[in-house]
């Protein structure tokens, strides 16, 4: 056997062994639950002891006359090279931080060759992207605004354009003490979306006590996250956004490249559909399910499917007093 298939087959077997320690488990539940769902262990008891998954923080403290001057500058198409976009085109802030399309279009029209994650909690992350390219904000910044499908657009001109603007340069002067420069304009771009955090979502809520804010189905749904082995990958403060990892391990997941990519967060998954890097499954129960079979080589049975996508949608923050939602 090959050194490929010999990982494989190593691999398998902890899946398979995974799912049978899971197995055991519900096979030992003498009763089900109150509110248990059908076929389902009872849910673990109410507690954040020594959880593989934070609660997110509050937001890192800024200067405020900068996290607004880079609010309106994530607004203003004078960023892109003919004016025609921003960075709202493509991340909705009313809604879910992205858009609901499994490709965006880029400046030239033509669909992007990945999924556009959403923006909120982007600052958890490890690397930016789905390729991890941009190690931090600024990078990703300044990336966006010369990449040709995106802003197509240099730091330095959008500053030349931004300054003959009074009102603006204004704004510039008293949040950086200066005309507008590329070096400015990166930065308040990179501190508005370091606030762009969703703390309070239902599951940090029970992380911090509150025993009620998860369903009992939720928290079985919880369980199973971690017994079948999503929580090797998915966990920390962001539920992922902290290593790269292959895909298509077991099966074909998505799109073969790229073939290594970032691990998404699941913060706000339940509203942020399409989801893979290609866009490609339409719903969240299609992506569990899938996941499930592709990287951990498990075909789940629909209640566990049903319960995993129900503990998923308790990830849901708020963003200004508001919980985020798919856009419409």
């Amino acid at each position: 056997m090959g050194r490929g298939r010999a990982r494989r087959a190593r691999l398998g077997l902890a899946a398979r062994g995974a799912r049978a320690g899971a197995l055991l488990a519900l096979a030992l539940a003498a009763l089900p639950a109150e509110g248990a769902g059908p076929g389902l262990a009872p849910p673990s008891p109410a507690g954040p002891a020594h959880e593989p998954i934070a609660p997110i923080p509050a937001p890192p403290p800024s200067d405020p006359l900068r996290v607004a001057l880079g609010e309106a500058l994530f607004h203003d198409r004078r960023l892109s090279g003919d004016g025609s976009r921003s960075c709202a085109s493509c991340h909705d802030l009313t809604a879910n931080g992205a858009t609901a399309a499994a490709l965006d279009r880029g400046a030239d029209g033509r669909p992007l060759p990945v999924n556009t994650p959403t923006v909120f909690n982007a600052a958890l992350s490890f690397r930016l992207n789905w390729e991890g390219r941009a190690r931090t904000l600024k990078d990703h910044a300044a990336a966006s605004l010369l990449n040709p499908a995106i802003l197509a657009a240099s730091p330095e001109d959008v500053a030349a354009r931004l300054a003959a603007d009074k009102a603006l340069s204004d704004r510039f002067r008293a949040a950086y003490g200066r005309e507008p420069d590329a070096e400015a304009l990166v930065d308040a771009l990179a501190v508005f979306e370091a606030s762009l955090l969703t703390p309070d979502s239902r599951f940090d809520r029970w992380l911090r006590g509150e025993a009620a804010a998860l369903s009992p189905l939720e928290r079985q749904g919880y369980d199973l996250f971690k017994s079948v082995g999503c929580i090797s990958c998915h966990q920390g403060v962001g539920v992922g956004g902290n290593l790269f990892q292959r895909h298509g391990v077991f099966e074909p997941l998505a799109s073969p490249e790229p073939a290594v990519v970032r691990v998404p967060s699941l913060r706000n998954v339940a509203v942020t559909a399409p989801y893979f890097h290609d866009g490609g499954a339409a719903t969240l129960r299609e992506a569990v399910a899938r996941m499930a079979r592709s990287q951990l080589g498990v075909r789940l049975p629909e209640a566990e499917v049903a319960a995993i996508a129900a503990w998923l949608g308790a990830l849901t923050g708020e963003w200004r007093g508001r919980p985020l939602e798919a856009p419409r």
